[in-house]
């Protein structure tokens, strides 16, 4: 059996599970970083560079004017879908390495099969490795902007709190 034949029969077989895991893995950074940039948009222009552009008096509105349990509801969004990413991240180093545990036990059974179980080891590793450093790298992109929109609300919460005194007192 040549590398290409071993290679199309395990994506009809363990290395399916990884792809899957992929695609879904891709559909939660896609909706992950989707909602860090709109949480990212929303907060950045005020409360990270307000002064520049605005009287202190128009910042102060808008900062007041933000729905708070909106800003929180989408960073709670953002922070969950990027959990599930890092996480299903990490498993895909172990699915490699369980395809290749799957695939290597029949070998104890079926020496005459030996060539075509170590192919079959090696394509669920390599794929596993694979989406582990695409997603790894993905991750650096993301991360980022998830630790900026956690600063961005609580520095919006602060000046909200800060503003409410200020009115009060």
């Amino acid at each position: 059996m040549s590398v290409f034949q071993v290679i199309a029969q395990n994506l009809l077989g363990f290395d399916l599970i990884i792809f899957v895991a992929a695609a879904l893995n891709g559909v939660c950074y896609y909706f992950a970083r989707k909602n860090a940039n709109a949480l990212y948009r929303k907060l950045h222009m005020i409360v990270f560079v307000p002064s520049r552009r605005n009287d202190p008096e128009s910042v102060s509105k808008a900062i007041r004017d933000i729905d708070e349990e909106q800003v929180v509801a989408m960073r709670k969004r953002s922070e969950s879908l990027y959990a599930v990413f890092v996480n299903v991240t990490a498993v895909f180093p172990l699915l490699g390495i369980l395809g290749t545990v799957v695939s290597l036990l029949p070998m104890v059974a079926e020496l005459a099969d030996m060539q075509t179980n170590f192919f079959a080891a090696l394509t669920s590793t390599f794929w596993g490795l694979v989406f582990a450093i695409l997603f790894k790298l993905l991750d650096g992109f993301l991360s980022a902007r998830m630790e900026d929109n956690d600063k961005a609300v609580d520095l919006l919460l602060q000046r909200r709190e800060l503003l409410n005194e200020e009115r009060e007192g």
